[in-house]
């Protein structure tokens, strides 16, 4: 385990890129892992697949291994090697659609940790943000890219997107699907200049959340359509 450390900070510091990992799944992670790995400025050195995958949507895991980049097939952030070791050190930690929360120990061994959130923060904290947005008949709705905190999506803000959508007309795979395009331009517009932005904190006064234990009150929201939620 040091050995592949070792190797992967002697690589990083002759390109002088900042050496990332990437924890997600589906096409959006894809997508920015894939900017990652042809990019001048940053060094995918190491993929987490949220596991087990969803079948609804492209597996990262496969697509890391079509690559040739280390992964960590158990999906665990705490199988990352080297990590538990004194002087572990990694620049920068990209969280996309990664379903577990990191706790202070490990945001503390990161230099940077920042996750893509699919609602426009400080609003639908949490799980199911679409879903959420469109139950409770909102006509606008985001994506937001945002430091990580030992809280639930409660960072400071880095870059935000926001949209129109329609409850009377979208479906939650509607939705989704639009905040994935949203969120990959908003993913190229903001990792560019990542170190030039000035990260702004949320207004909690703004601030709602939704946890699993209120999935039961989405009803005819509570899947990607109604049909789907009778």
């Amino acid at each position: 385990m040091a050995g592949w450390y070792l190797r992967k900070y002697s690589e990083a510091l002759m390109t002088k890129r900042k050496r990332t990992i990437l924890l997600g799944k589906g096409t959006l992670a894809i997508q920015a892992a894939a900017w990652l790995q042809a990019s001048d400025l940053y060094e995918l050195t190491l993929i987490v697949p949220d596991m087990p995958e969803p079948n609804w949507t492209d597996s990262l895991s496969t697509w890391a291994s079509t690559q040739g980049i280390d992964q960590i097939p158990t999906g665990r952030h705490e199988d990352i090697p080297g990590l538990k070791e004194d002087g572990f050190q990694i620049d920068l930690v990209l969280s996309i659609f990664y379903g577990r929360i990191f706790p202070a120990w490990f945001i503390n061994k990161c230099d940077r940790i920042i996750n893509l959130h699919n609602s426009p923060l400080p609003t639908y904290r949490g799980i199911a943000p679409v879903n959420w947005a469109l139950k409770n008949g909102e006509i606008l709705h985001g994506v937001t890219i945002h430091e990580i905190n030992p809280g639930i999506d409660n960072g400071p803000i880095i870059g935000q997107a926001t949209y129109s959508i329609y409850p009377e007309t979208d479906e939650v795979i509607d939705v989704y699907n639009r905040g994935l395009a949203f969120g990959w331009e908003l993913f190229k517009a903001v990792m560019p200049r990542l170190d030039d932005i000035a990260p702004r904190p949320q207004d909690e006064s703004l601030a709602t959340y939704y946890s699993s234990d209120d999935a039961v009150l989405l009803e005819e929201r509570r899947n990607f359509t109604r049909a789907e939620s009778q």
